[in-house]
């Protein structure tokens, strides 16, 4: 991974235009071939970003970034104050609790508790920025994807978010659709899917396990 702190300003040209004027950022090439562009608020989320793949050509003061579809980020840099690389090494991937873990499993099992006609694509489906916990067609064939939480909040919306965005750039799969689920849905995380297009779905463990009812029993 690379990691330079600069001075810099950021232009998107693609299916739309978005421009950030000159400031000092973080830029983050990493070694999968995306690059972002972080600030030093917003919390985790870039504030621009080209996933793979993709490729960098990098002069003194421009880099420009594009990928396959025509899409470039352009990136005019007036001062560099920080360049580093380093080896991160094999991720060994996020470690769930169990419960969070066993519903992935059990939904993945049960994939038509969300729907009738619904089928299973992948479970932990990647993305650059990590995976998606299932990849579903719906009964109408659409793309959808499912984020599985024990409690739902806010942080889990905006992590489903940033999949579909990414997601949805892939003429393969766009339109993809999100499903946010889990055992509690916070009324704030609720009220932020909804605005956004997602659906929400309460997850029942124990029906899922089987204990309430013979329909879905595993042993």
């Amino acid at each position: 991974m690379r990691l330079v702190v600069a001075r810099c300003q950021v232009d998107y040209v693609g299916r739309l235009t978005a421009h950030l004027p000159m400031a000092n950022r973080v830029l983050m090439v990493k070694a999968d071939g995306s690059v972002l562009v972080h600030s030093d608020g917003g919390s985790y989320k870039p504030l621009n970003w080209m996933s793979p793949p993709c490729w960098l050509i990098e002069d003194p003061d421009i880099w420009t970034v594009q990928n396959k579809a025509g899409e470039k980020l352009v990136i005019t840099i007036d001062e560099i104050m920080h360049d580093s690389k380093h080896d991160l090494g094999v991720d060994p991937g996020l470690q769930k609790d169990g419960v969070e873990a066993h519903l992935q499993e059990l939904l993945a099992e049960h994939v038509t508790t969300l729907g009738e006609g619904w089928s299973l694509v992948r479970r932990e489906y990647p993305t650059a920025i990590g995976p998606v916990d299932l990849m579903c067609r719906d009964s109408a064939g659409a793309s959808v994807a499912v984020e599985i939480k024990r409690r739902g909040e806010i942080d889990g919306v905006e992590q489903l978010t940033r999949y579909l965005e990414l997601l949805n750039r892939d003429p393969l799969l766009a339109p993809v659709k999100g499903v946010f689920a889990a055992q509690q849905i916070k009324p704030q995380a609720r009220t932020l899917a909804e605005d956004r297009g997602i659906r929400c779905v309460v997850l029942d463990y124990d029906a899922l396990r089987g204990t309430d009812s013979d329909e879905f029993r595993l042993f």
